[in-house]
């Protein structure tokens, strides 16, 4: 699993003095993390009422985002089917990997103005989003349905002999048509049963043509046999069969049903090959677009949070950690130790107890005396789609 770890500090008379603080507490022989700076620029701050609804808002909205995120990606790993294992190399935020956009972030401000309000930003990713994922069910219910009828013709064009389609098994010389008197049956028969049928077929009604049964097709374990017989009989002959444990198939020959069952099959195949590239052309941009708009949120969260833990005026570092991962609980206690003075209430965020403070999140378990978000970047992870 690829966690970083976005962290929030105040600025120690700069920000960039809290930046090298911070990578030589992680630095040295242990390696404790890769750290890089996540710029945010100096937004609309707006009223603390406006900062505390946010507070919970952007959390909500930080969920739904990275859901969506999900759905973009594990979609199009379906849409790929046997080349799945070239998702990875189509997860694109614009040129580059989710993992480099996070390392080099900066706020798009054209498409997100820095001088429009926290509130009218959030909106703007969420309306931004959720049109992402109106189009993304309309878009895969569709394929979906293409997919699903033509994977169903070709279910009925395999398999066994018992259920399968029948109509690409047999030819229009198999049958006896347009009489007045006679019809043509198809029968399956277990394969080690098939000298039993050739012995006992003309007997099974009085009715029945002699010599009249031919072995159409087999597979490794029926035979499809054609026999020919009175039509009045039919009744008769199928009750035998049951009792042979020959199966009478309900087959009726239309030459031209056959022929539009083929066409179908055809039509299905070329609309979803036309359908497949548009469709992952859009899936790769579109999951791009939603990527970014999610680190966007949490941009906004931990420039909401760390106005409201570290006040005014605007002063802190924001940083990306990858910790290492064999090193995680050691860079915990570093980091504890660097901010612990920043809040005297939770030193670790596990000690079980529960601060209700509008806005600053002290009930959560991932609460610390820094500003605190986890980037969970295994967007194949099925767990968490």
């Amino acid at each position: 699993m690829t966690e970083f770890w976005l962290v929030s500090a105040p600025g120690e008379n700069t920000p960039q003095k809290t930046w090298d603080r911070l990578n030589q507490a992680t630095a040295g022989p242990e390696k404790l993390s890769v750290n890089y700076k996540f710029s945010i620029p100096e937004l609309r701050v707006g009223t603390l009422d406006v900062l505390v609804g946010l507070s919970d808002d952007l959390g909500k909205l930080d969920t739904y985002c990275e859901g969506v995120t999900r759905k973009l990606a594990q979609y199009l790993g379906e849409v790929l089917e046997d080349t799945r294992d070239k998702l990875a190399e189509n997860l694109k935020v614009g040129d580059g990997t989710p993992t480099s956009y996070l390392h080099k972030f900066t706020w798009d401000g054209a498409k997100y103005p820095i001088k429009q309000s926290l509130r009218f930003l959030a909106d703007m990713i969420g309306k931004q989003v959720s049109q992402i994922e109106a189009d993304l069910k309309n878009k895969s219910s569709a394929y979906n349905n293409l997919k699903g009828n033509l994977q169903n013709l070709e279910r009925k064009a395999t398999g066994s002999l018992l259920t399968r389609s029948l109509a690409d098994l047999v030819k229009k010389t198999d049958f006896v048509l347009d009489s007045e008197y006679l019809i043509t049956l198809l029968v399956i028969v277990p394969k080690s049963a098939q000298s039993e049928w050739l012995n006992k077929y003309e007997k099974l009604t009085d009715m029945v043509v002699p010599r009249s049964s031919r072995l159409l097709f087999e597979d490794q374990e029926s035979c499809l046999f054609n026999v020919t017989l009175f039509q009045r009989a039919v009744d008769e002959f199928k009750h035998h069969c049951r009792e042979n444990k020959f199966v009478v198939r309900d087959f009726v020959y239309n030459e031209k049903e056959i022929e539009e069952g083929k066409t179908e099959v055809t039509r299905l195949e070329a609309d979803k090959k036309k359908q497949y590239g548009p469709l992952v052309k859009w899936l790769r941009i579109n999951f791009g677009e939603c990527f970014a708009a999610w680190i966007h949120v949490k941009a906004l969260r931990v420039f909401v949070e760390s106005v409201l833990r570290y006040g005014l005026p605007v002063n802190f570092q924001a940083m990306i950690m990858l910790p290492n991962k064999r090193s995680q609980k050691r860079l915990r206690e570093v980091l504890n130790q660097l901010y612990s003075h920043l809040d005297t209430t939770s030193m670790s965020g596990s000690d079980g107890s529960s601060m209700e403070i509008p806005g600053l999140n002290l009930g959560s378990a991932d609460y610390y005396p820094y500003v605190f978000y986890r980037i969970n970047l295994d967007l194949l992870d099925s767990q968490r789609l």
